[in-house]
């Protein structure tokens, strides 16, 4: 199975497409580059954690950012390249990559090193295998994984009574029931019919879904589905939703593919993650952007 090339191993291979003199596009090279690590449609199209770019193009894009910071491309306008007289040099003798730590020969490509660059703890950035955006974005899914294993704890060590009013409040972030002049109520009591929360969609309260909350540590089983969906039918209901801080059987998780009314599942680390992304629970402790230079601003 291929595997996608990390940027340093992208390098030489660049370096000899941009041997024939010619001004080589991004979007050019990356086409060849794929062709030659012979990756598949579904590798070239696997994203980073974000979503927003894939990643072997931004591995292509940083391999050509080193090597023109190592003065053996040059760049006469955006997103294209082509070699210099030291990448002529450089094939002459070809190393079997051009890795970071044969980059650092060079003075400029220090000088942008000792500018840009953070020694990473327990190692030398020399030894690093990733670009920016992939280091910035698995640090980021290390604190986040980390933030939801501590969320999870505080919500399994809360009472059930809180527990109903956190996952009425989850679904009202996530924009049910506000978003039609809708509202939303615990009635988890003594003889609910296991029905914990009403989601009213609109003020007129003709769409509704219906919540059961369960704080369980083990899984759930399709039995306790099943008595969650007698509770529906029992009111005529066409939403539901089940959440607990533990999992679900893959039993159980097959029979609400085949059921009528629409029951949807949320085990422990889904509930994490969303009150994480809506922000329950949660406050903000740093923010940090990323910016690209603006091309139209320096056009002449």
């Amino acid at each position: 199975m291929t595997i996608i090339p990390k940027f340093q191993e992208i390098t030489l291979p660049m370096l000899k497409l941009a041997s024939d003199g010619q001004v080589w596009s991004l979007a050019d090279a990356r086409e060849e580059l794929a062709k030659h690590f012979q990756l598949t449609e579904e590798e070239l199209e696997e994203l980073l954690p974000s979503g927003r770019q894939a990643r072997f193009a931004n591995r292509v894009a940083w391999a050509k950012v080193y090597l023109e910071r190592g003065g053996i491309l040059s760049s006469s306008k955006r997103a294209h390249f082509q070699i210099t007289e030291r990448g002529r040099e450089v094939l002459q003798d070809p190393p079997e990559e051009i890795s970071i730590k044969f980059l650092s020969q060079y003075p400029e490509f220090q000088e942008f090193r000792s500018r840009s660059s953070k020694i990473s703890e327990g190692g030398s950035d020399d030894e690093t295998t990733d670009t920016p955006e992939e280091t910035l974005e698995s640090g980021y899914l290390t604190i986040r994984k980390n933030l939801a294993a501590e969320v999870l704890e505080r919500v399994k060590s809360c009472s059930p009574r809180f527990f109903e009013h956190l996952v009425v409040d989850l679904l009202l972030k996530m924009g049910y029931g506000r978003a039609g002049g809708g509202s939303g109520e615990r009635v988890g009591q003594s003889g609910d019919e296991g029905i914990d929360g009403i989601i009213s969609e609109d003020r007129l309260g003709l769409e509704m879904v219906y919540l059961q909350a369960k704080r369980w540590e083990g899984t759930v089983g399709r039995p306790e589905i099943q008595k969650f969906v007698g509770a529906l039918h029992g009111k005529r209901a066409r939403k539901g939703v089940f959440i607990t801080t533990g999992t679900f059987s893959a039993d159980a998780a097959s029979y609400v593919q085949t059921i009528d009314p629409k029951v949807a599942l949320v085990d422990g680390k889904q509930l994490a993650d969303y009150m994480i992304d809506f922000g329950l629970g949660v406050s903000l402790a740093r923010a940090y952007e990323v910016k690209r230079i603006d091309t139209d601003y320096f056009e002449e």
